[in-house]
């Protein structure tokens, strides 16, 4: 596990499916905007590639985010659409609603970056965020993110066009308040 100041970042247990579906992605909303398409359910035991881990793609790694103190599960999080000949990838994070608004977004990016530049060796990570989604703007620029543009109505979210923004942080840029450190024993 690799840890936070308040997270923690862990292997996707079997136990984790059913909370995840339930609380994320049968949210139409949410993962309609979370999602780079439209919104489907997700039918109890499939192998849906966004709950199910297949540990032998190389390009995605993802993580079930769960509290320090007591081990909740609190969301997800991936380093996905790995280049290893240009050194990049990109972040995505998805919290339970019971666990937006109290900085974890923050915590979690942090730890997403300490793997990505010192785990992985990666010297450019990226993110991809809705123009309206304040928090994950907030916990990227916390973490030394660089708006580096907007995609103009860019992404089709429940019958309108949205802009995104493109934020960016290079291995040399990346300042860590306390560097992760992995779980022992």
């Amino acid at each position: 596990m690799l840890r936070g100041g308040e997270v923690g970042l862990r292997a996707r247990y079997d136990d984790d499916i059913p909370v995840l579906r339930a609380e994320l992605y049968d949210d139409m909303v949410n993962s309609a905007r979370a999602e780079g398409g439209p919104w489907r359910p997700i039918t109890p035991g499939s192998n849906d590639p966004r709950l199910v881990v297949d540990d032998r793609e190389q390009g995605r790694v993802q993580f079930s985010v769960v509290e320090l103190e007591g081990g909740t599960l609190i969301g997800t999080a991936t380093l996905w659409g790995i280049d290893y000949h240009n050194r990049c990838a990109h972040i995505g994070l998805g919290l339970l609603p019971s666990s937006r608004g109290q900085g974890d977004g923050t915590d979690v990016v942090a730890v997403l970056c300490h793997y990505g530049f010192a785990v992985r060796g990666l010297r450019r990570l990226q993110i991809e965020t809705l123009a309206d989604n304040a928090a994950m703007l907030r916990s990227a620029e916390r973490n030394g993110f660089v708006r580096e543009g907007v995609l103009r109505s860019s992404a089709w979210v429940l019958g309108e066009f949205m802009d995104e923004v493109l934020l960016g942080l290079l291995a040399d840029e990346w300042k860590p308040d306390h560097p992760p450190a992995a779980a022992t024993g």
